[in-house]
């Protein structure tokens, strides 16, 4: 009888089973690694709950437009910018450049010009400082992103007549 072939874990488990050990090992829930962790992991909830995103074509953004204020049409274009960020934040970059995309990339180009354009500290600041600079950046970022995986996850429920999930 022939052993059972083992796959080896996937890039996406490995990333997951070192974000729960650093986050079992740290204390601090406000550290950068736990805020990541939710987001991935809301991210992955909302992935898992639609399990049919064509749905969301046509329906307005309504809660979560109102809270953020973006741009796109339908929930269904913000489900998939959600995806879209959550592939960025585990596989990197240069996926992203290596496929040239349409309205994701388009979107993406538009908010880095932004940002390039948006008075940033002194080139002359200390490297502390820029850090904290993006670091505060980066948790409000990741937090209102978290919300809005959380509330386009509720929304689909609630369009399909299921359950609610809070975190």
């Amino acid at each position: 009888m022939k052993k059972p072939s083992t796959l080896s874990p996937s890039p996406l488990h490995k990333i997951q089973a070192t974000m729960m050990q650093l986050n079992s090992d740290s204390c601090n829930k406000h550290s950068l690694i736990n805020v990541m962790h939710r987001f991935i992991a809301a991210a992955n909830n909302m992935d898992e709950t639609i399990m049919v995103p064509s749905l969301l074509r046509d329906l307005p953004l309504e809660e979560v437009e109102a809270n953020n204020n973006n741009k796109q049409r339908d929930m269904y274009e913000h489900y998939q910018l959600l995806k879209s960020i959550k592939n960025d934040m585990e596989w990197g970059l240069l996926k992203r450049e290596m496929n040239s995309g349409g309205f994701l990339e388009m979107t993406v180009k538009q908010e880095e010009q932004q940002v390039q354009e948006q008075v940033l500290p002194d080139s002359s600041s200390d490297l502390e400082h820029q850090f904290h600079f993006h670091l505060r950046g980066l948790f409000g970022v990741l937090s209102k992103l978290t919300m809005q995986a959380d509330d386009l996850t509720n929304r689909y429920k609630r369009e399909i007549g299921g359950g609610t999930f809070i975190r």
